[in-house]
């Protein structure tokens, strides 16, 4: 099933946490090579961050997997922390890497953990501009427009 994944980071050495959390998200991929898509690297400014944070880096990658949602967010959750990330740090605080699961396959999903397909995906351009990169024609449910056509939206909108 195909897995989108944002990853972001605004501490430390972000574009080598990427290289590195880009292998090991290719160690949980289980579809053919050429199905394993990894956006450019985007610098961008912070959303919803404390005052003077960092610029943050910002990606996406999608992949095949039939590793369930929840066991999912758990081992991206470990994939953060291996990258230095603190739990215990306040809301959108500057971060060595943050990880979100934006969709998994077609599911929905609303728990108190996840959900999917993630609820601010057409609102951020930080994660629209990578995922129309590897994915411009992605309609997830609950929407009736293409990835793409929402980057339009946004980007019009900031004119």
């Amino acid at each position: 099933m195909p897995v989108g994944i944002a990853l972001g980071s605004n501490l430390g050495e972000s574009e080598e946490i990427f290289h590195q959390t880009i292998l090991e998200l290719k160690t949980i991929h289980q579809g053919k090579e050429e199905a394993f898509l990894v956006s450019s690297f985007y610098t961008t400014t912070p959303v919803e961050c404390p005052p003077q944070s960092p610029l943050f880096l910002n990606a996406v990658v999608q992949l095949e997997t039939e590793i369930a949602p929840l066991e999912l967010l758990s081992i991206l959750q470990s994939m953060e922390v291996k990258a230095g990330r603190s739990r215990a740090q306040a809301y959108h605080a500057p971060r060595t890497l943050d990880l979100d699961l934006l969709y998994h396959d077609s599911l929905v999903t609303v728990t108190a953990l996840l959900e999917l397909p993630h609820p601010r995906i057409r609102d951020r351009i930080f994660v629209l501009k990578p995922l129309v990169e590897i994915n411009p024609n992605l309609i997830l449910p609950g929407w009736n427009q293409t990835a793409e056509s929402y980057l339009q939206i946004l980007e019009a909108q900031n004119i």
